[in-house]
């Protein structure tokens, strides 16, 4: 923001602090970790200083003080934490915490109040907390899919993944049927040709995600199996591999040494330890479950497809085509806007630009279609 416009930047870092502040308390509140939720509360209590900071910026300059409440972004996204727990918007909060970690760097009132230091010491706290929840040491499930290309629902950035699943079988559905529509196929041929797209890539998102995800839980297993040979086998290297592991966490060598020999005393307790601290693994999930992965896939798709078809069901002709657009396009709009959860983008921008673009792929299968049934039928 300008400098030269000191006010409404001041009111617009006290508008992200009042944000950031609810969002942590929201956190602490559903937290059932009390170690976790303690972090949450002086997360929120720095915000709250950070927002007087600002308030009695504003004051100096003879502005009047708002009464800042959070935007709706903060509000949906904490209504989303309080309905789907803290970690489906975790990783949407530390991507918005790691975007913001230089935003006070060239104000120059916040360098004087030292605010830079603490946005940074936020952004690694809340990304070292995402991390542990996450599990993001080492290879998850979620890592694994979404370097093949597809989105989980299940873990890492599940509001992502629940949002840019259903525009997959938005798309996806609204192009198959303006296609055929464009062939000026009859009424019940479309809406046949729409529930066969619906359930055909319903199954197949399904089946590549329970793919994806047991892959990953029969790659964590193959790897745990090895650990506890290597355990039963050369226990003298696995207790020095303990000890490191403890140095690195900042215990002294004798500290470390205590500790790795009341581990290795217990078989089970060295090779859960093992496993989390040097595989980055946790035995209990594996990568959480395929069938639960796969059931949330199949259904988010489901979600998005079954808007360009409900007209077809109700009317014909081009109030059928007419009406699966519009259906499909509020269901554009609102995938776009459930994207500036976690861009930052305005609602506007963000539902405007997916409609375009779902209409844009549309509009392309639709000329295809017409094509292709013009010269088929001579």
């Amino acid at each position: 923001m300008a400098q030269s416009d000191p006010e409404n930047r001041y009111r617009a870092n006290l508008q992200g602090e009042v944000d950031s502040s609810a969002l942590y308390r929201t956190l602490a509140e559903i937290e059932g970790n009390p170690q976790l939720a303690k972090i949450y509360k002086r997360l929120a209590a720095v915000e709250d200083a950070h927002a007087d900071f600002w308030r009695k910026g504003l004051s100096r300059l003879g502005a009047k003080v708002p009464q800042s409440r959070p935007g709706w972004r903060t509000r949906m996204l904490a209504l989303l934490a309080r309905r789907f727990g803290s970690s489906f918007i975790l990783s949407t909060v530390n991507l918005q915490e790691q975007a913001d970690v230089g935003s006070y760097d060239k104000q120059p009132e916040a360098v004087a109040g030292g605010l830079p230091a603490a946005e940074r010491s936020h952004a690694r706290i809340v990304q070292a907390v995402a991390e542990q929840v996450g599990g993001a040491r080492g290879m998850s499930g979620g890592s694994l899919a979404r370097l093949e290309g597809r989105h989980r629902a299940m873990g890492g950035n599940a509001l992502r993944a629940a949002v840019l699943g259903a525009n997959d079988g938005l798309v996806s559905n609204l192009s198959l049927v303006m296609g055929v529509a464009g062939a000026a196929a009859q009424q019940h041929t479309i809406l046949l040709t729409g529930l066969a797209g619906l359930v055909a890539g319903a199954c197949s998102m399904a089946m590549g995600e329970w793919l994806s995800v047991n892959s990953t839980r029969e790659l964590y297993q193959r790897q745990i199996d090895t650990e506890a040979d290597e355990l039963a086998h050369m226990p003298a290297e696995e207790r020095e591999e303990l000890v490191m592991i403890y140095q690195a966490k900042g215990l002294s060598e004798a500290e470390a040494n205590s500790l790795a020999d009341r581990m290795m005393n217990n078989t089970a307790t060295a090779l859960d330890t093992l496993t989390r601290e040097e595989l980055g693994i946790d035995p209990k999930e594996l990568g959480g479950s395929a069938w639960a992965a796969a059931a949330a896939s199949f259904g988010l798709f489901s979600l998005g497809a079954i808007f360009p078809i409900l007209p077809y069901a109700a009317w014909s002709g081009n109030a059928a085509v007419l009406g699966s657009l519009a259906s499909a396009g509020v269901a554009l709009f609102l995938i776009g806007a459930g994207t500036s959860l976690f861009t930052g983008r305005t609602v506007l921008f963000s539902g405007v630009r997916q409609l375009l673009i779902g209409y844009a792929a549309a509009g392309v299968t639709f000329a295809i279609g017409r094509l292709v049934g013009v010269t088929l039928g001579g």
